[in-house]
């Protein structure tokens, strides 16, 4: 497998867009090049890609709130799925929050993409217990 897991770029954040949209990632309020880069800049958060001679085929975001670990945007583009890649990225984002501090991990993933949720299903358990409320808000940071 010639590919390399490593940190995104800020420079990146067009590429990872890219990814995102041939991986079949369903878009968010937040994908845009200035969200990205400041996302791979924060120090609380992990952006890792998986890079083959320079094209981006997969990422994944890690992030610590400081109690748990989240992992976000695990997509990999389909001509590189099932050769490890996907596996590889989670191990490297787990090694991360965990240094960071982690305990427990959670991962959000999108229920109508049987490909991902056979995944998870191969590595963490859902939770029952649980559902995800989302609320889209306007920002009150303003950024000189």
């Amino acid at each position: 497998m010639g590919v390399v897991i490593r940190p995104c770029r800020p420079q990146e954040a067009d590429a990872l867009l890219d990814l995102w949209h041939h991986a079949d990632a369903t878009a968010s309020p937040t994908d845009t090049p200035e969200q990205i880069s400041e996302v791979i800049r924060d120090a609380a958060a992990a952006v890792l890609v998986a890079v083959d001679r320079g094209l981006l085929v997969g990422s994944v975001i890690g992030a610590w709130d400081g109690w748990r670990g989240n992992i976000y945007r695990l997509a990999v583009l389909p001509s590189y799925r099932r050769r490890g890649i996907a596996r590889a990225l989670v191990a490297e984002v787990e090694r991360q929050l965990a240094d960071r501090g982690a305990r427990r991990i959670s991962a959000l993933v999108e229920h109508d993409h049987p490909w991902a949720v056979g995944f998870w299903d191969s590595l963490y358990e859902p939770d029952p217990r649980l559902i995800r409320y989302v609320k889209k808000i306007e920002p009150t940071r303003r950024d000189p």
